[in-house]
């Protein structure tokens, strides 16, 4: 029932499911979600991006470049700068799909408060 809500009708190698599974990808990584908090407030250069890490501007680059593949940042070049910007079109997809993994869980415990309630207590 729970690969069913997060199919969504769509079959499990679809175009639009792979695209889901990298936007969950990218948010795995704590640096990838602090990344996207900080350039949500606006465009970033990488070197502002990279200050609060103890990371080289490299590593944040292969950051930079997952978030990108998951469509959830765009990158637009200014002579030798990058500058990023949250797209925040695939973060909707997934807290849709968040949405309805709670809904489904809420309904599955409070049916089993309810069994449990209802479930004499054996002493």
């Amino acid at each position: 029932m729970v690969k069913t809500m997060l199919d969504h009708s769509v079959a499990p190698t679809s175009r639009a499911s792979r695209r889901l599974d990298e936007v969950f990808r990218a948010l795995a990584h704590p640096v990838r979600r602090e990344i996207l908090s900080r350039i949500g407030s606006g465009e970033r250069t990488i070197s502002e991006l990279a200050e609060p890490f103890d990371m080289t501007l490299e590593a944040v680059s292969q950051h930079v470049r997952v978030l990108e593949r998951a469509r959830l940042l765009r990158r637009k070049r200014q002579g030798r700068e990058h500058r990023c910007r949250i797209d925040p079109t695939p973060l909707r997809a997934a807290g849709a799909v968040l949405v309805k993994l709670a809904g489904f869980w809420e309904g599955q415990l409070a049916s089993l408060d309810r069994w449990l309630a209802s479930t004499p207590e054996k002493t």
